[in-house]
């Protein structure tokens, strides 16, 4: 059977309607799951619930996370911030660790990943690194992989890929700091920004800061592989 992938899903300032790009809704269906847009629940008992009906979890990407979750004030670069979306997935994605289900985070859901686990993370890269870094916010096509992550050996992106170095897309001016056991990074670009952590403590638990739906809806192959890693745990 087809598992019951969650997608959670974003929203404007004005909070008068849900989003999710339909690259994530493509790439879920192309690897073999049935997804499901999540609107931000607040109750913990529905919140619980919906754990308990969902195969696996997967967190897009979209705006900026609220600092204050991590004990921090807002940086002057910090962007739009949805404080609903930001308290539900803290939420679901410990319920969902909790419950040792699949979750997998691209961009955003990376970071809110991480901060769930008790990380914290940059509010602007750029702002906060005394060194020069690569170009993060690509100025190419939504599938080109403008730059390198290496991989580590064993680590579950490696299993996934069976690559030492992947090509990836890059759209993010935030990124992942402080990442907490059981988490580890597992992937980083040149430039030592965190491209990638992962739950030792979990079945299958990955996020990845760049976008590979825009990649496999288009046939790239470590993109498809991932996404069709993540439908096989969720069986």
């Amino acid at each position: 059977m087809k598992p019951l992938i969650g997608v959670t899903a974003s929203m404007e300032v004005d909070e008068s309607y849900y989003m999710v790009s339909n690259d994530n809704i493509r790439a879920i269906e192309q690897a073999g799951g049935i997804p499901v847009i999540l609107p931000h629940i607040v109750r913990q008992g529905d919140i619980e619930r919906i754990a308990r009906k969902l195969d696996g979890l997967y967190l897009p990407g979209g705006y900026d996370i609220d600092p204050t979750l991590f004990g921090e004030e807002p940086h002057p670069k910090l962007g739009t911030i949805i404080p609903s979306r930001d308290l539900f997935e803290l939420q679901l994605v410990r319920k969902m660790l909790e419950e040792n289900k699949p979750i997998l985070g691209v961009c955003r859901g990376c970071q809110i990943l991480n901060i769930a686990a008790e990380g914290d993370m940059y509010q602007d890269i750029y702002a906060q690194h005394d060194q020069t870094l690569l170009q993060h916010q690509q100025h190419a096509p939504l599938y080109h992989g403008s730059h390198f992550v290496q991989v580590a050996a064993g680590s579950l992106l490696h299993k996934l890929t069976n690559m030492q170095r992947i090509r990836v897309n890059s759209r993010h001016h935030q990124a992942n700091r402080m990442v907490k056991a059981p988490f580890i990074i597992s992937g980083t670009a040149h430039d030592g920004i965190i491209e990638a952590i992962e739950s030792t403590g979990n079945s299958f638990v990955l996020g990845l800061q760049w976008h590979p739906e825009n990649m496999a809806v288009v046939g790239e192959g470590a993109s498809k592989r991932i996404f069709e890693g993540f439908i096989h745990a969720c069986r």
